[in-house]
């Protein structure tokens, strides 16, 4: 009799299991501009591509929005392995490079491929007041932009406060190097205007979780622009910005930070529920 009742619970767990998988799903090169955008710009048409994963089974999931890193010259689009799985969706997004375009015109395609997601999440099953906003070095740099900046999102008739959060990993603060470079500003020479995120600190900005490598490993001193963005955000009234230092490593470092981008989701997502 024991044998079989054990049995019994074998296989009921093995069926909850089962009841409770969710499968995920991927669609590639999405354009995210409009067709007669596309049709305008042969690089647009190219570039301005996005992918998207997300569980096929499940409803109101939550979104990350993911920006490639690559100093705005460089990189493409990606799904990070470490996100899959999560009960999240996740857009890798492509966006045009410099020297090809100013570097500028990656922030307009950042906050296309933002506009995008909020206006068509919901057609996959997705929550559109649960999109996160990251990436890595210059992708977090470009989410900065968009999620302080909000002009940017005002052109695509969004608010930028509707993001659920912005969890950069490793991104430029004071004005992008690229930007600098287009100005004949050298990379070691810290610039801060209307392209640097630290230029846009406000204190009604979407949760900030800001997270780097090691002060003492990280390039060009990125470590200290985090947290003089972190201490400034502050000062400005903004009471959720939160820092992180990820001792020991440079500035690739985003295996280490995944865990707490995954956590910060999480984080929000339940407290958004009480």
């Amino acid at each position: 009799m024991k044998k079989i009742i054990l049995l019994l619970s074998f296989i009921f767990i093995g069926n909850l299991s089962f009841a409770q998988k969710i499968d995920y799903e991927t669609k590639s090169n999405i354009q995210y501009y409009n067709s007669a955008t596309n049709k305008s710009d042969s690089y647009i048409n190219e570039r301005c591509v996005l992918d998207i994963y997300y569980p096929k089974n499940t409803k109101n999931f939550a979104t990350i929005v993911w920006f490639h890193g690559g100093g705005l010259t460089g990189g493409n689009k990606e799904i990070p392995e470490a996100l899959k799985n999560k009960g999240f969706a996740i857009i890798g997004v492509n966006y045009r490079l410099a020297p090809k375009v100013k570097a500028a015109k990656a922030i307009e395609d950042a906050a296309a491929a933002v506009a995008w997601a909020f206006n068509n999440i919901s057609n996959y099953g997705g929550d559109n007041s649960l999109i996160f906003v990251s990436g890595h070095s210059a992708g977090g740099y470009l989410g900065l932009m968009i999620g302080l900046d909000k002009k940017w999102l005002q052109k695509e008739n969004i608010d930028a406060n509707k993001i659920a959060g912005l969890i950069p990993f490793s991104g430029q603060c004071i004005t992008h190097f690229e930007i600098r470079k287009e100005n004949g500003i050298p990379d070691t020479q810290p610039t801060i205007d209307a392209f640097a995120p630290l230029f846009h600190v406000r204190a009604d900005a979407p949760p900030l979780l800001l997270i780097t490598g090691d002060r003492e490993l990280e390039m060009l001193g990125r470590y200290e622009e985090n947290a003089y963005m972190a201490r400034m955000m502050k000062l400005a009234g903004h009471k959720q910005t939160k820092l992180f230092e990820l001792d020991g490593y440079g500035h690739g470092m985003t295996e280490p930070g995944f865990p707490l981008l995954v956590n910060e989701v999480n984080r929000i997502i339940k407290a958004n529920k009480k």
